[in-house]
């Protein structure tokens, strides 16, 4: 499929119901009109399209939907891996004024289905697998690649991007459900618009010379940093693999430098193993931003040791995505600051478009340096879940979101994580943060990795049990955690496990751990 499609059809901001806005997707039709000829869309090193090859294919597809009367107040699903042809989707559906349902390819098609039937979505751009296993799904699909998507793609383009309000629906994101049935956050366009413009202060500057790899799931929060991208006129670049493999990245950033990339923890230590035994350096990546998930002050150690200054930590949730903190690469690599090993264990502190607040289980603001659940508002925080009222109710408290992570401020403003809260381990009446069990046990360098949770206990209430992946001895553990922790917080029992299990991004799944204690 060539895009690389000279195009003059560009939009200005117009009313819509009223109201006056902006669709965040105006942002690569600006790009378009700024510099058309600069390469914008990339399969590995193959160039799939130019900026204004890129604009003119969604432009093509958001007519191709308004053909088929999918526009403001309808959803469009995408199931498929990690392809220039998913941004073509994204954008067209958002130019269209429709709201976008990112599936992640790796759920299972029953998974798959519950969210297209929960979203009501309209149409789905599906992978060839992915489509296959909607089989039995009644829901119009447009397979990628096929004739059908380059039809799409070569339509009659819409006159003009799609106009909408702030709180217009531009990205309906679907929870993991590691604690029970998926969420839908609802995401508009006012939220998208804080997120990267806070990215641009808070946590990197985005160059037309850039290029971003999507290496991680364009479903989640690589695919949400496609919008500042799009604005700078950077490069896309979708590894050929459709998804993560650490040494397809290493020839990606080397081939193209001034790369940005966002990854899991996990991946990171993909990275830096995979580098290690390589001894590769990493030339070519300029930023890694990483968040999802806990990363272990070891292992960004390692990182660090590895790559150099190329790391930026963000925190946030679907409900306010990828803009609740940011750990400064500055913070991450300074170790003469007499705090360095704290400030790295934290989050960092709170992005420009939020306020944080730790409360207690009233919901009652608490003194600098306690613990207690992480509050916050802003602009980049959802205002509802789809269709779900109660779990609304539950999460939105007077416009503060209830994230249900426990952590606490320094007085500096570092947010620090301890864990859900309802990983929280309480034994004996104390309570017991898993994490900080985790960051002791991985010092051993028979520790790869760790995952603590509590087992019901007749007398204390719980106790404490490490699941253990690596060859350490349980005596070389207990000396470890009594020589860096209180004693009450030693585990109890090591368990050994060829693998944590993990959901879709990474996450270790402490519900699955919790069973095989039962």
């Amino acid at each position: 499929m060539d895009l690389a499609i000279e195009s003059r059809v560009f939009t200005q901001g117009r009313a819509v119901g009223g109201k006056f806005g902006m669709n965040i997707a105006v942002w690569l039709a600006r790009s378009a009109e700024r510099d058309g000829a600069r390469p914008a869309l990339y399969r590995g090193l193959q160039e799939v399209a130019d900026y204004a090859g890129f604009h003119r294919a969604a432009l093509g597809v958001a007519g191709d939907l308004r053909a088929r009367g999918i526009g403001p107040g309808s959803q469009v699903a995408i199931f498929m891996k990690n392809a220039p042809e998913y941004l073509i989707a994204v954008f067209g559906i958002l130019y269209a004024g429709a709201a976008a349902v990112p599936i992640n390819a790796k759920l299972h098609a029953r998974e798959a289905a519950f969210i297209l039937g929960d979203s009501r979505a309209t149409l789905c751009f599906a992978g060839a697998e992915e489509a296959a296993s909607l089989t039995d799904e009644q829901i119009d699909m447009i397979v990628i690649p096929s004739d059908a998507f380059d039809s799409a793609v070569r339509s009659t383009p819409l006159a003009a991007v799609q106009s909408r309000a702030p709180d217009d629906l531009a990205w309906l994101f679907y929870t993991s459900g590691t604690t029970g049935t998926p969420k839908g956050v609802m995401i508009t366009h006012g939220m998208l618009m804080a997120m990267s413009l806070s990215y641009t202060v808070d946590v990197d500057d985005v160059r037309a010379t850039d290029a971003a790899i999507y290496a991680a799931p364009l479903s989640h929060g690589a695919g949400l940093y496609s919008f500042m991208h799009a604005r700078a006129g950077a490069r896309h670049v979708c590894p050929a693999s459709g998804g993560f493999d650490a040494a397809e990245v290493f020839d990606l950033a080397a081939q193209f430098g001034s790369i940005h990339m966002f990854a899991a923890p996990t991946m990171v230590k993909r990275m830096t193993l995979a580098a290690q035994q390589a001894g590769t350096r990493g030339a070519g990546l300029r930023t890694v931003v990483y968040g999802g998930g806990p990363m272990y002050n070891a292992d960004i150690i390692d990182a660090v040791d590895q790559f150099g200054d190329v790391f930026v930590q963000i925190y946030g949730q679907g409900e306010c995505p990828m803009a609740i903190t940011a750990l400064s690469r500055a913070a991450i690599v300074d170790r003469c600051d007499p705090q360095w090993r704290a400030r790295l264990g934290s989050v960092g502190r709170a992005q420009s478009m939020v306020e944080i607040r730790i409360a207690d289980a009233e919901g009652q603001e608490m003194p600098t340096g306690q613990t207690g659940e992480i509050m916050v508002r802003g602009t980049p925080v959802m205002a509802e879940y789809w269709n779900n009222a109660l779990a609304t109710a539950n999460t939105i408290s007077k416009g503060w979101l209830m994230t249900g992570d426990m952590g606490c401020l320094d007085a500096d403003g570092y947010l620090t994580l301890q864990d859900r809260s309802k990983d929280v381990i309480i034994t004996g009446g104390s309570n017991v943060y898993p994490r900080e069990v985790e960051e002791v046990l991985l010092q051993h360098p028979g520790v790869h990795e760790v995952s603590v949770v509590g087992r019901a206990h007749p007398e204390w209430g719980e106790e404490i049990v490490a699941f253990i992946v690596g060859d350490a001895t349980d005596a070389a553990l207990d000396a470890l955690c009594l020589a860096h922790i209180a004693r009450f917080k030693r585990p109890k029992t090591y368990l050994r496990v060829e693998s944590l299990p993990k959901n879709n991004y990474g996450k270790v799944l402490k519900t699955a751990l919790r069973h095989l204690l039962e």
